[in-house]
C-alpha cells in the first residue's frame, strides 16, 4: 500500500486551504502553524491573491514580497 504525501505549500493546495480558511489569513496561518508574515510570504510567492479583508491588513507587505 502505498501513502500520499501532500505538500501543504503546492499552490493549489495553499489556494484550496486559504478557501477552506474563508481567505483569511490569520485563520490559515494557525492551520498551517506559522507566523502570519510567513504565510503572506507563502501567498505572495505563489500568486494567490488576497481577500479583501486581508488585502486591507496586508497589502502592503504582501505586493513587497510578491
Amino acid at each position: 500500500m502505498t501513502t500520499c504525501q501532500v505538500d501543504p505549500t503546492n499552490r493549489l493546495v495553499l489556494e484550496r486551504n486559504y478557501d477552506y480558511a474563508q481567505k483569511n489569513v490569520r485563520i490559515l496561518s494557525m492551520w498551517y502553524e506559522c507566523e502570519t508574515k510567513r504565510m503572506i510570504e507563502l501567498l505572495a510567492e505563489n500568486d494567490i491573491d488576497l481577500s479583501a479583508n486581508d488585502e486591507l491588513l496586508f497589502g502592503s507587505y504582501y505586493q513587497s514580497v510578491r
